[in-house]
């Protein structure tokens, strides 16, 4: 027996309360502006500068024990990662330590180095450190302006392949939900404070992909029923193509979420801020393909072109469960 989590054959109306689902999107949205305007983000130690510490050791990198050791001296924001190589030796074990940007400069001082090595020799005797680089408040700033160039190229390419790919019509109502995910994702990051680094911005961006897929796949079976039934109106054509491709849209979110879900619980703290944001943005985009790109389509309207074929290509598979 095969597992549904949608049936076969839905009649939702995903548009009969429309004006509703814009108003909670776009409350959700001001909230979130509004959040980010007052508290801020807790931007890592990519965005504020700070010290980054190689070290090298023959004894096993422990982590949590790292962390222990280094906790009692205050040092604020500290990110501990192993380094893989397969060209290290068996007993040569390398370690990154990035510790934030103090209060009274932008680099530790040579006296806490010192104090920073004689407590991580407790923990892993004979430790040595390789390098100590700082990054100062110009690098995190120019990395800041890239991370926003980044998100704004990624959507403003969006912009252009939809339009070219389908209308403009449908390329407003892709980049309309995918700024909702991005400013939404945003917003979570302040209210909760979890910490916002370029592994967010890496997750932001893949939001972006996700979210895009979704929408895409919906866009592509009303582009396909707009010209199959001619005598229907918009909105009767969107909630047919959303029903027909609703048990593809969940299954595929549901089984994205168990493995991110997965990796949440045990995958550490070195990625849980990544997962989360990727949850997150799953949830949000799922929404957002169904309520806000569609919605938009509906206000604006659309040309039927009825002198191309109908084609399937692509789409004859997207209400099948895999």
């Amino acid at each position: 027996m095969r597992l549904r989590l949608v049936p076969t054959e839905t009649a939702f109306d995903f548009f009969s309360k429309w004006k509703l689902w814009v108003g909670f999107s776009a409350l959700l949205m001001v909230l979130s502006l509004a959040v980010f305007g007052l508290q801020g983000l807790n931007f890592g130690i990519d965005f504020r500068g700070g010290t980054t510490v190689r070290t090298e050791s023959t004894t096993a990198i422990d982590v949590g024990a790292y962390r222990d050791a280094m906790a009692p001296l205050e040092l604020g924001d500290i990110s501990i990662t192993e380094v893989f190589d397969p060209n290290f030796d068996e007993d040569q074990h390398v370690a990154m330590i990035r510790i934030q940007a103090q209060a009274d400069g932008e680099a530790i001082s040579g006296e806490v180095i010192e104090t920073l090595r004689a407590t991580l020799d407790g923990v892993a005797p004979g430790i040595k450190f390789v390098s100590v680089e700082s990054v100062g408040p110009k690098v995190s700033g120019e990395l800041v302006q890239t991370a926003i160039l980044a998100v704004v190229l990624a959507i403003s390419a969006v912009l252009v392949y939809i339009w070219l790919r389908f209308e403009w019509q449908f390329a407003l109502g892709a980049v309309a939900a995918l700024v909702h995910d991005v400013v939404l994702t945003i917003g979570i990051f302040a209210v909760l404070q979890i910490k916002f680094d370029l592994a967010i911005i890496a997750a932001l961006l893949t939001i972006v992909g996700y979210s895009l897929n979704d929408t895409v796949v919906v866009f592509d079976r009303v582009r396909e029923n707009l010209r199959r039934y001619k005598k229907k109106d918009l909105g009767e054509v969107l909630n047919l193509s959303i029903n027909e491709t609703l048990s593809r849209t969940v299954m595929t979110s549901v089984t994205t979420l168990l493995a991110l879900i997965s990796l949440y619980v045990l995958g550490g703290d070195v990625i849980r801020g990544f997962v989360f944001a990727m949850i997150w943005g799953v949830i949000v985009g799922t929404y957002s393909s169904i309520f806000v790109a569609s919605t938009i389509l509906l206000r604006l309207g659309v040309k039927r072109d009825w002198s191309k074929q109908v084609t399937t290509t692509g789409n004859q598979f997207s209400n099948i469960d895999a």
